[in-house]
């Protein structure tokens, strides 16, 4: 085991740095993992330039990265499921376990939720990280490393499909084609939707929607929200029961809630501004139902099934890598808008 636990440390607004940490000691029921394979989030991008994401405010250093697995050396005397040399994808959220919301199966809205790479809390982008054993999955042999980092933003995707009560036949919108829009498109094929529109700004994101099963792209730079409306109507021949909102822009918020069918339900993934305009009128005429959704709960082990039986292919996603050392410049890349996922590889001299 390497003496140095490395880690991508956000210092303040637009400021990283590879800082030297101790390497921790698992407690009674949490795991140290090597940590092998860390993708980058929109939110690790926005703490870094904007300082914050939504009410989330970084106030002091903070290690980034939260979508991650590695292989497990060593675990506390209290965990059973773990061995040495398993590995693992890591479920960064934990609630505190007490309350009515983490009782009910909610953890992810408990108030305190400790959740990696949100602060105040570190993330997973080092050579070693200490986890709550019970958050972490073992990994089936045939799935990789990276498999197994992509399964958190197949969680998202997962999680909002079934708050949406998406089912098969539905026809389904989804807002913005960044990772978690691409993610969905998938997820939404696995769960038997007939057709999926998609839309975004970017010519070339929208080429790989179309690539990963969307029926059919709108670019929607430039167009009236009315003539956004009119175009997903002609293409999917209806207007769709379900929209899924990724992009969190005011303009997908406002698009979901004129697009969508009269009693279908609109899901908001994306996370932009704290306060928006939108036409809450439609919501209201129409009863089209509006939802949140923050991130995910129990939805790891079907995830994992997912990517492990076949039914969903997440490698494709992966358009760049990069070494730990290298992590500044990813960054730069994953804020470029050139790349849909990142990957970081934390392993000493690895060969990725």
């Amino acid at each position: 085991m390497d003496g140095d636990n490395i880690s991508l440390v956000l210092r303040k607004k637009n400021e990283l740095c590879l800082e030297k940490r101790k390497i921790p000691e698992p407690g009674s029921h949490e795991a140290l993992i090597a940590m092998s394979c860390v993708g980058i989030c929109g939110s690790d991008v926005h703490f870094w330039k904007d300082g914050r994401l939504g009410d989330f405010i970084v106030e002091k250093p903070m290690v980034l990265g939260h979508e991650s697995s590695g292989t497990v050396i060593k675990v506390g005397e209290n965990v059973k499921h773990l061995k040495p040399g398993d590995r693992v994808c890591i479920e960064p959220g934990i609630g505190c376990g007490r309350c009515d919301l983490c009782r009910k199966g909610k953890y992810n809205i408990c108030p305190e939720e400790r959740f990696c790479a949100t602060p105040p809390t570190d993330g997973t982008l080092c050579r070693y990280f200490c986890h709550d054993a019970d958050f972490c999955y073992k990994l089936p042999d045939h799935v990789t490393l990276e498999e197994g980092a992509l399964t958190e933003p197949l969680c998202v995707a997962v999680y909002s499909c079934r708050r949406a009560g998406v089912t098969a036949g539905q026809y389904v919108l989804i807002c913005g084609a960044g990772p978690i829009g691409l993610t969905t498109i998938l997820a939404c094929k696995a769960m038997g939707v007939s057709k999926i529109c998609i839309t975004d700004i970017n010519e070339n994101r929208l080429k790989v929607a179309k690539s990963l099963g969307a029926s059919s792209t709108i670019c929607v730079k430039d167009l009236e929200i009315s003539d956004v409306v009119k175009e997903v109507e002609r293409q999917l021949g209806s207007l769709p029961d379900r929209t899924i909102e990724c992009s969190g822009a005011q303009s997908g918020v406002s698009l979901g809630l004129k697009a969508t069918a009269p009693g279908g339900l609109l899901m908001l993934v994306g996370i932009g501004l704290c306060d928006i305009k939108i036409p809450i009128i439609e919501a209201t005429v129409r009863e089209v139902d509006v939802r949140g959704s923050l991130r995910y709960a129990n939805c790891y082990p079907a995830a994992l099934e997912l990517i492990a039986s076949g039914a969903v292919d997440m490698k494709p996603l992966i358009t760049h890598k990069f070494s730990l050392e290298e992590s500044e410049k990813a960054f730069e890349i994953a804020h470029s808008g050139t790349a849909i996922k990142v990957m970081i590889y934390c392993e000493k001299d690895c060969q990725y």
